[in-house]
């Protein structure tokens, strides 16, 4: 009975030392999980400090060259085609013959309508004759006149759609595509040829909020091809759009007349610079310190160790930097990576 009561006591002091270790050990664990969730708790963050810099005035924005004149020309006639008379690479001028098609059923039509209006002229002929006799009254003579007048409309719209068989250019220009082929049949609205005209060209670009407001219609513009290098092109300002599109952006419309070898292509890539080249002195921060895109005009800046939700008054765009008009300060610290980690109040903690 002793011996029982001596291994109880042991083994309920055994316990007793297990519990006492487990739960100093316990306390350990928590004391230095909560330091490493103190050192977790900081975001870390790159930054970059607000500050005077000299930047260019030129607002730089890409397009694509585009013809002023394209058309693409379509048969308006049915028939065979019997002859092509242009190449593609082709000039043409205005009015140009490009294809002639063979179309009996308008040369019928045409005498047809010939024959109709001669005896419509002689029947007013005769009719005149007879009202001076007095066998006519002057009603069964005006009906014979409008008989000849109806005549005369038919004839000469047999006469233009007889004409619709020779294909010819609508304005002056290079044939950029040909469709057809000598004996091709043709039905009305099958494409025969596309005429572009290069001699001018169109470049759009899009120009964002910030700088919309310093072009006008009728500006003069710089502009360059990276294929041209060595060429500079004068554009006009023809088109501002009156409201921008989902990006903030407006579409502006320039035109710029091309050299007098056409170096200038459709399909081209070309730059435009707004403004001159003259630098400034502005309150810049870097673009990618704004809140999800520059028109949000927030940026989060770093006091007493957390990150502040701040609101900004931008302005101009240069490049890679974005002018600050109001909201912060010169040497203020603005953070440029890690934003997506943060709310404002977060702690942060800022890496090289």
């Amino acid at each position: 009975m002793k011996k029982i009561i001596i291994t109880a006591v042991v083994v309920i002091a055994a316990l007793a030392g297990i519990m006492y270790v487990l739960k100093k050990n316990k306390k350990e664990n928590e004391s230095q999980t909560a330091v490493v969730g103190q050192k977790n708790a900081a975001v870390a963050v790159r930054v970059a400090e607000v500050d005077f810099k000299d930047v260019n005035n030129q607002y730089i924005t890409n397009g694509t060259f585009m013809p002023k004149q394209e058309v693409k020309l379509s048969a308006e006639v049915a028939g065979r085609v019997a002859r092509v008379l242009v190449d593609e690479g082709a000039y043409v001028k205005v009015g140009q013959t490009l294809a002639i098609i063979e179309s009996d059923k308008q040369n019928v039509d045409v005498n047809n309508a010939q024959a109709v209006y001669n005896n419509a002229k002689n029947e007013v002929a005769r009719f005149e004759s007879a009202f001076a006799t007095g066998g006519v009254t002057k009603q069964q003579l005006d009906q014979v006149k409008l008989q000849l007048e109806n005549a005369k409309n038919n004839l000469r719209s047999s006469q233009i759609k007889a004409s619709d068989v020779n294909v010819k250019a609508s304005f002056a220009g290079i044939v950029n595509k040909r469709s057809i082929e000598p004996g091709s049949y043709v039905s009305p609205g099958n494409e025969l040829f596309e005429i572009v005209n290069v001699s001018s060209l169109k470049l759009k670009v899009n120009v964002d909020e910030k700088n919309i407001g310093y072009i006008k219609l009728g500006q003069s513009i710089k502009v360059q091809s990276a294929v041209l290098a060595n060429q500079t092109f004068q554009g006009r300002v023809t088109f501002i759009a009156p409201k921008a599109d989902g990006s903030l952006n407006f579409p502006v419309e320039l035109e710029i007349n091309n050299n007098a070898t056409n170096d200038l292509k459709a399909g081209m890539y070309g730059t435009a610079y707004f403004g001159d080249e003259q630098s400034a002195n502005a309150l810049v921060v870097p673009r990618n310190a704004f809140v999800g895109s520059v028109s949000s005009n927030q940026v989060f800046v770093v006091k007493d160790g957390k990150a502040v939700l701040t609101k900004v008054t931008s302005g101009r765009i240069f490049g890679d930097n974005i002018e600050i008009i109001s909201g912060i300060e010169k040497g203020t610290q603005v953070i440029t990576t890690g934003q997506i980690n943060l709310l404002d109040g977060t702690a942060v903690e800022i890496i090289k």
